[in-house]
């Protein structure tokens, strides 16, 4: 799908929608390097922030070449917190990935006594209509599940009928934005269009060389989300149990953060994939007992396959580098951070 093909109106109302912000150069010895495994110049948003050591920094910034489009890292150990981002300050598409934001709402919900989890909601199955025709895309009811069973469809297979239909009942994307920014504190998240909507308008703005506010967030944000999540910082227990043994069994990263990974490593994630981008946000818990919450956002690449296995060689990256991080002691910080 191209821009070509929704005419010049629909690309003049994508391109006012989007927002590229130019970077000044600056002297100096970690811009060079930064530039140099980069591939960037002065027109290419950048940031670069690490806790580790010189090791895994060097070989996140090479994995991470913004040559052949962008892409965004963030990384943290909720052991020691030790962190590292790579453009993570940058809004990226969440695509299914905010389907993590979106179960965490619901999940508020059945805390608050508002539904359980064996409340019955209907599948919202899209009815046909062409891209950009309507402010939102028509759906219908479908059957009737369960939000158990919507919960588990929407994470492990990213059923998008069962994503809207519990975004349905939380009262659509605004609720869900009010939850993540009220509730949760993490203000660079922005869901905008329910799934529906968002997979039928896809493809108008290219995300490897375009910043598009709708429906994304950076991927520091997202680290902050699913390690709230995870530890458990605004649901309660069986709520939290809810999300994290859906990600646990998620059956749509084999070629992502889970190509590459030991076995010994228990990972709960989620992935996200819409025209030009994929990605992957979860957990990586170690067979030391440590846990590393991981977002990577991948752009461009030259395609999906690729794409997948750019993020399967940075999530590798930082599992084999955190193990080879010394423990009980702090590391020196090396900060470059502009871009937006």
């Amino acid at each position: 799908m191209t821009m070509g093909l929704f005419g010049r109106a629909a690309a003049a109302l994508a391109l006012a929608l989007t927002t590229i912000v130019p970077v000044q150069a600056r002297d100096g010895t970690l811009e060079s390097q930064f530039d140099s495994a980069f591939g960037t110049d002065v027109r290419t948003p950048r940031d670069f922030s690490s806790t580790f050591q010189a090791p895994i920094s060097q070989q996140i910034m090479q994995l991470a070449s913004a040559a052949d489009g962008r892409i965004g890292v963030a990384a943290l150990d909720l052991t020691t917190g030790q962190e590292l981002a790579v453009l993570g300050d940058q809004r990226f598409p969440m695509a299914s990935t905010s389907k993590i934001a979106i179960a965490a709402t619901f999940m508020a919900g059945v805390d608050q006594g508002r539904w359980t989890l064996d409340s019955r909601f209907a599948l919202r199955v899209p009815v046909p209509s062409k891209p950009f025709s309507s402010a939102a895309a028509p759906t219908r009811a479908g059957q009737l599940l369960s939000a158990r069973t919507l919960l588990e469809l929407m994470i492990t297979r990213s059923s998008n009928e069962a994503a809207d239909a519990l975004l349905h009942a939380v009262g659509g994307p605004q609720a869900v934005n009010a939850w993540v920014h009220n509730t949760a504190g993490i203000m660079d998240f922005n869901l905008t269009r329910d799934i529906a909507t968002l997979v039928r308008d896809d493809g108008a703005i290219n995300p490897a060389v375009q910043v598009d506010v709708r429906d994304s967030a950076t991927p520091r944000a997202m680290v902050q989300l699913v390690s709230g999540i995870y530890q458990g910082k605004w649901l309660s227990i069986s709520s939290r149990d809810a999300i994290v043994g859906a990600m646990e069994r998620c059956r749509t990263s084999k070629r992502r953060l889970r190509a590459q990974m030991p076995a010994d490593v228990t990972i709960a994630d989620k992935t996200g994939t819409l025209a030009n981008v994929a990605s992957d946000v979860g957990i990586l818990s170690t067979a030391d007992g440590h846990q590393i919450a991981v977002a990577i956002y991948v752009t461009g690449q030259g395609g999906k396959f690729n794409r997948s296995a750019k993020i399967a060689s940075l999530g590798r990256a930082i599992y084999d580098n955190y193990l080879s991080q010394p423990t009980g002691r702090q590391y020196a910080s090396a900060t470059y951070a502009t871009g937006q």
